[in-house]
């Protein structure tokens, strides 16, 4: 479903160079250090980077240079930007509509996606009322809304609690099951990847240097991910 041919970035004395396949209802886990590339590589997928070389393709299209809004993809961040001006209605409802002009089924499936993710009733808070696990929820519901076929989470649960991480990283995993995404999450915690992922993915200095079933890995564990056991 998505390739990524001979991709390459050079920024501000940091290379990236990778080719790899993530197949439909693949879920990747990217490990790897702080500066590593995690982000970076989220980011080109994404588009809000453009590569200096290579394609990305999604389903044999090439999606290298169109806009982040033609992408079939949303992200996740880590502090789930909401706009603290906007209630909590109105973020999830920038996913369906930037504008804001909803029509009334619009509302009924903005309510339907807060439902979903236990915040019936919240519609009306803004984020600073709510906890961090509140606001990862909102930031959840925003990607329900979108219904894109491609989630990227750049370690969207990483301040949370252990508790709240283990319940999101629960929630993610019901809702990739439900819709068959494909999913690729940055995070630097392998038991974090074991809970969601089946697939996982080793960056070092912008190199992929691991890329293992999940399973596979945790067996017999090559010895570049020995000290991430």
């Amino acid at each position: 479903m998505l390739t990524l041919e001979d991709l390459s970035l050079s920024q501000d004395g940091f290379d990236l160079s990778l080719t790899a396949d993530i197949a439909r209802g693949d879920r990747v886990a990217l490990l790897g250090a702080s500066g590593s590339g995690k982000s970076t590589l989220l980011s080109l997928i994404a588009g809000f980077l453009s590569p200096d070389r290579g394609r990305i393709l999604c389903d044999g299209r090439d999606m290298t240079h169109a806009p982040v809004a033609a992408r079939p993809m949303s992200i996740l961040f880590q502090d789930s930007n909401l706009f603290p001006h906007l209630s909590v209605f109105d973020n999830v409802a920038l996913g369906l509509r930037p504008d804001l002009r909803l029509s009334a089924q619009d509302r009924v499936r903005v309510d339907d996606c807060l439902s979903r993710v236990d915040l019936h009733g919240f519609g009306d808070r803004r984020p600073s009322a709510l906890s961090g696990g509140q606001q990862a929820r909102v930031a959840l519901a925003r990607m329900l809304l979108r219904d894109r076929p491609i989630a990227l989470l750049d370690e969207p649960f990483a301040a949370l609690d252990p508790g709240l991480k283990t319940e999101m990283l629960a929630r993610m995993r019901e809702l990739c099951d439900e819709r068959g995404l494909t999913l690729v999450m940055a995070c630097h915690d392998l038991r974090d990847a074991e809970r969601l992922c089946d697939r996982l993915w080793l960056l070092e200095d912008g190199k992929l240097v691991v890329d293992a079933a999940m399973s596979d890995a945790l067996d017999k564990p090559p010895d570049l991910l020995r000290p991430w056991m």
